[in-house]
């Protein structure tokens, strides 16, 4: 029979957590609730008392119509008429099991590489357990901590073999992250078959009801990410709609939750209030949750760390999250030091961001590049091309499934199919402090009042920003970037009330945009300009 791997189920029959509940109660309770295969994991007890829980489990998954696995032991496995084993890295080979068992018998491999899964793949295994996602107490000897980037990159490289397997990721997945490592580990021609859950069920106090709550997250979408069926192209088609995004904004008014260091907070309130949004500096994740019922978006800015700071941003991250709210990841000075890059690490598997906004080497960081050294929060200088950096955004765009906007001399901004070269701003924008935390702030205001297309919003607020910044530096009254904040604040209302004045559509302050499309050829090797505003 088909095997259903959407809910699947380890125990853990240790105290800490078990706890004093009947391990056969617990997976009746979870079968029942909606698990759809049972793992049955004990490296404590005796091989007598592991077969007779075996079977007891056995009897209780056969009620269910729910397959029966045994984690490591085949002789158990055999002696309890079991669907079949879980093997690890270091337990016998497939070929073997297979041998002992018969070919009828289901054969899942842990797997933490695309090596080992190709191994596994190519000896017949019949799923994969891909792991550890996030580090976990209940498994002692894990290689190595993948997330669910890692899961990606292994279901990518097995998505070309000509051999179709199903997989599930196990490690650390609980109600909280279990749609983020369904959606964040998704490759583009390959899925989780499911998710694989020990503490989740096991300490649960109630195991039905944590089961059922499991089942329906992983069949429905998450509340984070929308469906964009507006997929403009044309530069020209965009910047119609540029005005209409920012007029929406200025209509709604939507609330600009800022997570930002100290030294912008005031700065960027007032750059909020020029827009049209209503701004709040919160820093404490433990409000988050309220914030987000009102409907507007959350600004992460990495500016100012602090040993506290990290959760504040995670908890934050993920009640916007569940809300399906926007939230904007500006990972400043990712690269500057050990501490910094490992909080991009843990917000980036634990969070889902719509926008992420970054030098390029902080989007280097991102991407892995761990070469990477920034000397602080600046890009400082780069011998990269257009077209580098352009790929890039795209790269972290589609790996994400979100929207990049890689800052710099000119900015590229990506959704990963659709990327394209801003050119707009003014020097002075490079002489106060704030300017990249404030287009932040511009950029999920306008997320927060147009959903329909992330793209357009991000770049919508990026022309708005960056215009007004040529608009303010040409003023006569503007000498020097002390002269420059005030005007350009003012130049961000003038921006605004025009926009609400027009009613959309094509306004005469977009006519100075400078937005050209990149298109890359398979080779890479050329920059390609098919439309310019």
């Amino acid at each position: 029979m088909a095997i259903d791997y959407s809910v699947y189920l380890v125990t853990d029959s240790t105290p800490v957590v078990l706890g004093t509940k009947n391990l056969e109660d617990v997976v009746q309770a979870a079968v029942k609730g909606g698990a759809t295969i049972v793992q049955y994991r004990d490296k404590l007890s005796e091989t007598a008392d592991m077969i007779k829980t075996a079977e007891s489990l056995s009897v209780i998954c056969q009620e269910y119509n729910v397959p029966l696995i045994i984690n490591d032991r085949v002789d158990v496995a055999l002696a309890a008429k079991a669907q079949g084993v879980h093997l690890g890295q270091t337990d016998m080979d497939v070929s073997v099991a297979r041998h002992m068992l018969g070919p009828e018998a289901t054969i899942g491999v842990t797997v933490s590489s695309l090596q080992e899964a190709v191994a596994a793949v190519e000896a017949e295994a019949d799923y994969l357990g891909i792991g550890t996602v996030y580090a976990t107490p209940t498994k002692e000897d894990t290689k190595s901590i993948i997330g669910p980037t890692g899961v990606r990159e292994i279901l990518e490289g097995i998505s070309c073999l000509h051999q179709k397997i199903p997989t599930v990721a196990i490690g650390g997945i609980n109600a909280k992250n279990i749609q983020r490592v369904l959606f964040k580990s998704q490759a583009k021609t390959k899925k989780l078959d499911g998710v694989a859950v020990v503490s989740a069920i096991v300490a649960a106090e109630d195991a039905e009801i944590a089961a059922k709550e499991l089942r329906e997250l992983v069949n429905k979408a998450p509340a984070f990410f929308h469906k964009q069926p507006m997929q403009l192209r044309e530069v020209n088609d965009l910047l119609r709609r540029v005005n209409g995004v920012i007029r929406e904004m200025g209509v709604r008014k939507p609330l600009c939750h800022n997570m930002t260091n100290l030294v912008v907070q005031n700065f960027a309130a007032n750059v909020a209030l020029a827009i049209g949004s209503s701004p709040i500096m919160a820093n404490n994740g433990d409000e988050a949750t309220e914030l987000a019922a009102l409907g507007g978006s959350l600004v992460i800015n990495m500016g100012s760390m602090t040993p506290e700071a990290i959760s504040n941003y995670e908890r934050a991250a993920q009640a916007y999250n569940t809300c399906g709210q926007p939230v904007l990841f500006d990972p400043v000075g990712a690269g500057a030091t050990k501490l910094r890059r490992e909080a991009v690490q843990r917000l980036m598997a634990n969070s889902y961001f719509e926008v992420i906004k970054g030098n390029e080497n902080e989007i280097n960081v991102l991407l892995g590049n761990v070469a990477i050294q920034q000397k602080g929060v600046d890009s400082g200088g780069s011998s990269s091309s257009g077209l580098d950096k352009a790929t890039l955004a795209r790269n972290l765009a589609a790996r994400e499934r979100c929207v990049v906007a890689l800052t710099g001399k000119t900015d590229y901004l990506s959704d990963g199919m659709r990327t394209y070269a801003v050119d707009n701003g003014h020097e002075y924008l490079g002489y106060i402090t704030g300017s990249g935390c404030t287009l932040g702030t511009t950029i999920a205001a306008c997320l927060a009042a147009h959903r329909e297309d992330k793209l357009l919003a991000t770049l919508s607020a990026m022309l708005m920003f960056e215009i007004a910044s040529e608009r303010a530096g040409t003023r006569q009254d503007v000498k020097g970037p002390g002269t420059f904040v005030p005007a350009f604040i003012d130049e961000l209302y003038s921006v605004a009330q025009l926009a609400k004045k027009s009613g959309g559509g094509w306004f005469t302050w977009l006519a100075s945009a400078k937005v050209e499309e990149v298109t890359f050829q398979k080779t890479e090797d050329a920059k390609q300009i098919t439309g310019k505003g």
